[in-house]
Order: C-alpha cells, then sequence, then structure tokens
C-alpha cells in the first residue's frame, strides 16, 4: 500500500471518528407527545433535561422530554393546582420556576409563580400583584394588559412580560420581582415597549445572558372574514444588564402552513440554536421547531 494511500485511509477515519464524536443533531421539527397537546412553556436545565408544561384546564404536570429521540422521558405530577399555567424557567442551582399567571380577562388576584427543584422535589411559592392594577378587570378591552405568559430568570430576578389584548396598543410591559419565596410582593414596572402586531406569548433568555428572546402572533381577519396570522420570534441584543426592551431587535418569522401555529414558548438549546413549541390545535399538531440565530 502507498504511503498516499495510507494517509487517505487514516483521515478518512479520523473524520469519522470526528463526525459520530459530536453531539446528536436535534431535527428541524419534532412531534410532540398527545400529553403535551397545550403545550404553553420550556426550558432547559444546565444538565441538558427539557422540562415543558401545559397551559389552563390540564394537570399540575411537568414534562421531561428529549428532542433528539422525540421520546416523552418523564411525567411529574405537582401537588398543586394548574390554575393557568404559562410560562417556565429556572436558575443556575436547576430550579424551576412556574408562571402561574396566565390571566385572559384579567381579573386574577391570585397571581403565583411556584418555585420547584426536580432533584430535592422542594417546592414553594411567590405571590405577586402588579402596581398599576386597580380594577379587575379594567372597564374597557384595550386597558387589559395585565395577563402573562412570558418569564426569564436572571440575577436572582424574575422578569415578567405582559400579553397585551389583540384591542390593545400591542406594548409589552416589563415587571420584576424577588425570585424568594415568602409574603406577596408587589411587581416592578421595570420598562415597555410596543411590538407591532404582536402579543407577547413567551421568553428565553441564552445562558451568558446576551441574548433576550419573545415569540408573538397576531389573529385577525383580512376583509372581515379571511383569517389573518402571523408569528414571530424576536431577538434583543446589545442591551445593558437586565434593560432587554432596550437592545436591537431582530424578527424571524416562525413555521406556517397556510395559517400561524400558535406558538407559546422558547428555550435556548445550545450556542445558536433555538426551540420553539406550538400548541396543538386544527389544522396543526403540537410540535417542537428547531431555529437559529
Amino acid at each position: 500500500m502507498t504511503t498516499f494511500k495510507l494517509r487517505c485511509i487514516l483521515l478518512f477515519q479520523l473524520f469519522t471518528v470526528l463526525l459520530f464524536a459530536q453531539d446528536p443533531i436535534l431535527p428541524r421539527r419534532i412531534n410532540l407527545p398527545g400529553e403535551l397537546k397545550e403545550v404553553s412553556g420550556m426550558t432547559r436545565l444546565p444538565n441538558g433535561d427539557l422540562w415543558l408544561l401545559n397551559d389552563s384546564n390540564n394537570p399540575a404536570h411537568l414534562f421531561r422530554f428529549d428532542p433528539v429521540s422525540g421520546k416523552l422521558l418523564e411525567i411529574r405530577h405537582l401537588p398543586v393546582k394548574n390554575f393557568d399555567w404559562e410560562d417556565l424557567a429556572h436558575d443556575p442551582a436547576g430550579n424551576l420556576y412556574i408562571g402561574d399567571f396566565g390571566n385572559n380577562y384579567n381579573r386574577r388576584q391570585n397571581l403565583r409563580i411556584f418555585r420547584y427543584n426536580p432533584v430535592t422535589k422542594a417546592l414553594d411559592s411567590i405571590q405577586f400583584r402588579y402596581p398599576d392594577q386597580t380594577a379587575f378587570p379594567p372597564a374597557r378591552e384595550e386597558d387589559w394588559n395585565f395577563n402573562c405568559e412570558a418569564m426569564v430568570f436572571l440575577d436572582d430576578s424574575l422578569h415578567l412580560f405582559s400579553k397585551n389584548s389583540f384591542k390593545g396598543d400591542f406594548y409589552t410591559k416589563h415587571y420584576v420581582l424577588p425570585a424568594l419565596p415568602g409574603g406577596e410582593y408587589v411587581a416592578e414596572l421595570r420598562d415597555s415597549v410596543r411590538l407591532k402586531n404582536r402579543v407577547v406569548t413567551g421568553a428565553a433568555i441564552s445562558g451568558d445572558a446576551k441574548t433576550f428572546v419573545l415569540t408573538g402572533y397576531i389573529i385577525g381577519k383580512k376583509l372581515g372574514f379571511i383569517p389573518f396570522t402571523r408569528a414571530s420570534a424576536m431577538y434583543f441584543r446589545d442591551f445593558s444588564g437586565s434593560q432587554f426592551l432596550n437592545g436591537n431587535q431582530r424578527w424571524k418569522r416562525l413555521p406556517k402552513c397556510l395559517i400561524s401555529r400558535q406558538f407559546e414558548s422558547i428555550a435556548q438549546w445550545e450556542d445558536q440554536v433555538w426551540i420553539v413549541a406550538n400548541e396543538g390545535r386544527k389544522p396543526h399538531s403540537q410540535r417542537l421547531w428547531r431555529l437559529k440565530n
């Protein structure tokens, strides 16, 4: 065998080893099991576990799911009520924060966030209220901006982002409260931004805290009867500290088929790769989708 042929064989073997030594490739589209038909929140822990939850009128379950294999690994029941769970976040210690703050009719006065540790199974809660809500609900639907479906954890605090009414002005408000159970907090109204023709349904932040993302969509009708929908992931960068909404924006259209899917959650998978999930509503099935920045 010539030296040239031997080198080619060795290079091919080295390439094969390197190729298969990499992490499995995440598919672009992943079907979710029937148990997650109304997926509304998800987050990936530092140990790699991906946890998801369903929204209101579902059992108080957390789901551990492997998107690479498409397998549901675990269903964890919590001894609390799922009044209206809407998003999921985590801290560096591996605690999960369950946002039980869905408030479609803006009349709830029992807003809370559960903190749960999947390892120790310790469970407690954080109660809060909004500083600028005095009517439950406000008299005009145009002023209904006290629903929330989006949350992230950063610097010992929880950051919440309101979902405006479709009749509103498309502002999302940024509230902040301590990530500490006990007592009832009055959330701090930190900032707001107008996201034209989008109401906010999910939030995530990168591991290096340099990229913040919101998901949002619009539902309407053209000419009064033709369904019209759009859904986007809105990336924010170059912000200072936790002033996310002051960052530079870049929007990415989310997958659609005739009409947009109802995307309600997003999480970072690794580096430049993110995943979004849509609820299962006809004609669409519940799925995860891979995104790149």
